[in-house]
């Protein structure tokens, strides 16, 4: 059998097989953020087509956070009866679920949060938007946390099976833990550990409150590919600050919204172009020995037993390919195929129903009719 499908645990909770669905914005919510029947059957496909744990798209925990329309929403107990009914879904068929929670904070617009400018750790303008953020005062950084903390809360009473923290992409964890947008000189910026505590006492903090059998992950650059920006060393260190406090699994990226071509590479037809993050593994095992999680143009079967064979991982994460074939992992496990379908030309959007999807597959269906 397949390394990919022997059974692997994230801290208290057992997993079928080590394929993640990475992190994916459905943009399939209301304006509040409240989940749809169709987000619910979205989920439940996915559950069904053998992926061992979902991650959710990132999920707002304060409304200033939100990043994009139809994004889910953790801010609130208004949200608790829908996102119940996501997890059961999940559960129902099978699978397990884990909830990404995020702050969009200078990546987000004026329009998106009631006309409000931006926040962030430091007035740094993003150069994918041309927006400038306010920077957050000391005794706004508070709050803050304690909307994560909250979050975590009522994923736990939604029947989550753990969260994710988004530190990653230029949201509002990466931005302090980035020597390019957290400019500070109090004690949240500076130093390396000055611009780690943030997404540090996030997690203590969770984990003192919800304890150890609560699974919390973490979404980690590696590199922001900015100049003045994160570098591998400096995150394989925080990667071991955010073991030395329990974190239960490390997933692994890179880039800022500014460097997208860099995150969601195009054109991945050959098992060489695969893994492109796989260097970057290679460098945090060498640093930490809690489970770490590849993400980055997997798409043939035996690339992904050779990630996992070599150590480099213990879990492979995939995006892309799941919006096409929610049953690539059933099909991988079956030998009805080797490789994804998906061939990274980022035509991801909504169908006619405002479902994420394939809309090659869609353009290839109105063809053919």
């Amino acid at each position: 059998m397949s390394p990919l499908f022997t059974p692997a645990c994230v801290g208290s909770l057992s997993l079928p097989n080590r394929i993640v669905r990475s992190a994916t914005g459905e943009k399939m919510c209301t304006p509040e953020g409240r989940v749809t029947p169709l987000l619910v059957e979205f989920y439940r496909r996915l559950a069904l087509g053998g992926t061992g744990l979902i991650i959710t798209g990132h999920s707002f925990v304060r409304p200033d956070g939100k990043a994009s329309d139809g994004m889910m929403g953790v801010h609130s107990d208004r949200m608790l009866p829908g996102l119940k009914q996501l997890v059961g879904a999940v559960h129902e068929a099978g699978g397990r679920v884990v909830c990404q929670l995020n702050h969009a904070a200078r990546q987000t617009k004026p329009e998106l949060i009631g006309g409000k400018r931006p926040v962030a750790p430091s007035a740094v303008t993003d150069r994918a938007s041309g927006l400038t953020p306010r920077e957050l005062r000391a005794d706004e950084i508070e709050p803050l946390i304690e909307s994560y903390v909250a979050a975590a809360r009522r994923c736990r009473e939604a029947g989550f099976d753990g969260v994710q923290l988004h530190c990653a992409h230029g949201y509002l964890m990466s931005e302090f833990i980035s020597p390019h947008t957290n400019r500070r000189t109090d004690e949240w910026g500076g130093s390396l550990e000055a611009r780690a505590r943030f997404p540090l006492e996030v997690l203590h903090r969770i984990r003192a409150e919800q304890g150890r059998d609560y699974p919390i992950l973490v979404k980690l650059n590696a590199e922001d590919f900015i100049e003045g920006g994160l570098i591998l060393a400096e995150s394989c260190r925080i990667a071991a600050m955010m073991a030395g406090e329990g974190i239960d699994a490390i997933e692994i990226s890179a880039g800022m919204a500014g460097t997208v071509d860099k995150i969601v590479r195009k054109h991945i037809d050959a098992p060489e172009k695969e893994a492109y993050f796989l260097p970057y593994a290679r460098e945090f095992r060498r640093h930490v020995s809690v489970p770490l999680i590849l993400v980055g143009g997997l798409r043939s079967l035996s690339v992904m037993a050779d990630v996992l064979q070599s150590g480099a991982a213990d879990f492979v994460s995939l995006s892309r390919p799941l919006i096409r074939e929610p049953e690539l992992p059933n099909k991988l496990r079956d030998g009805s195929t080797t490789r994804a379908a998906c061939i990274s030309c980022n035509c991801c959007g909504p169908d006619d129903a405002g479902r994420l999807a394939c809309t090659l597959d869609l353009q290839l269906a109105k063809r053919a009719t």
